[in-house]
């Protein structure tokens, strides 16, 4: 295989979304987004007006140690790329772990994540469960 086969196929995984990463866009989201709250997550959105979706995620310092923070950035990121394909593109969404999320179950986090999803009108016509 060659090494821009190797890229293409490492590209796959991400349909259409990319990474959030400014703090003034975050900031903008949480004043003037939907949000809606469970015991592990909460979740903002805001349409961009692209065509691709961008994600941002706040895993704070309450949560513990940086092993702990990380894992559940992992966990968060992976339950995203696994569902993205049931969710519109042209949004900005922000997941926001809270306390009991550290120490939560991933099918836990991911069906909370698809519930908040669809309460904000993000989910596709399809369902997630």
């Amino acid at each position: 295989m060659s090494h821009t086969e190797n890229l293409k196929k490492g590209l796959e995984f991400v349909k259409h979304t990319v990474s959030l990463k400014f703090n003034h866009v975050f900031q903008r989201l949480y004043r003037k987004g939907a949000s809606a709250v469970s015991p592990n997550l909460a979740v903002y959105v805001r349409r961009n007006g692209g065509k691709t979706s961008r994600l941002g995620l706040t895993v704070g310092t309450k949560l513990g140690k940086a092993v702990i923070r990380n894992r559940t950035r992992r966990r968060l990121r992976e339950i995203y790329r696994t569902n993205e394909d049931k969710l519109l593109p042209g949004y900005d969404v922000v997941v926001v772990a809270r306390v009991r999320a550290a120490h939560s179950p991933y099918w836990v986090l991911e069906r909370e994540f698809l519930r908040l999803a669809d309460k904000l009108g993000i989910l596709s016509g399809e369902r997630a469960e």
